[in-house]
């Protein structure tokens, strides 16, 4: 029998159960975060300075699944500034970043500026203050999942990312999680709201 969860991965850890032997030996790693069974991955992967939900499962199945252009991930980013409605206009519509060496067109995506600061824990490691200038927050949500796509998406339209969390997988939320909690799901399927 599978088992699935869902985790609030802190700033600072890597997505990942085991050190792979690459000067990482000071990285804090997925497993400190709880008892999970032999075999437990991650479902795709957040850089070590992004935060928020990761799925995790012993099922390499699902794993493929939720990887895939079927599932929408939804990511609130802090930005450098008070991004314009052309900023967000050119989000919605796809950006050329760069993909190893090779220029890429982002997909059109949902875009749009939050109205209000979402609210999240404080994050494990202190962003600048407000006399650095002000900051805003966009919601993106992707089907792609290119390397550091939503920080190079930013930048392209002028506004780097202060801080990035990811809120959504499917229907599974980071509701009332707070950083290094994990939940074993029952029903995963049910919960990204996939056909049995």
């Amino acid at each position: 029998m599978h088992h699935h969860y869902k985790i609030f991965k802190p700033y600072g850890y890597l997505s990942q159960f085991i050190n792979n032997g690459k000067k990482q030996n000071s990285k804090k790693l997925l497993g400190e975060l709880g008892a999970f069974p032999e075999g437990t991955m991650s479902i795709g992967r957040l850089d070590e300075h992004s935060e928020g939900l990761l799925l995790l499962t012993t099922d390499g199945k699902m794993c493929y699944f939720v990887n895939s252009s079927k599932v929408d991930k939804e990511y609130y980013a802090q930005v450098d500034g008070d991004i314009t409605e052309d900023a967000i206009t050119c989000l919605k519509n796809g950006v050329e970043i760069g993909i190893n060496g090779k220029k890429y067109n982002t997909k059109p995506c949902p875009a749009f500026k939050l109205t209000e600061t979402p609210n999240l824990p404080e994050r494990g490691k202190k962003l600048r203050d407000d006399r650095h200038g002000p900051t805003s927050w966009v919601s993106i949500t992707l089907n792609e999942g290119k390397f550091r796509q939503v920080r190079k998406m930013t930048a392209a339209v002028g506004f780097p990312t202060l801080r990035l969390v990811r809120v959504r997988v499917g229907h599974i939320t980071l509701e009332g999680m707070q950083p290094g909690e994990a939940i074993e799901l029952k029903d995963v399927k049910t919960a990204i709201n996939l056909n049995p």
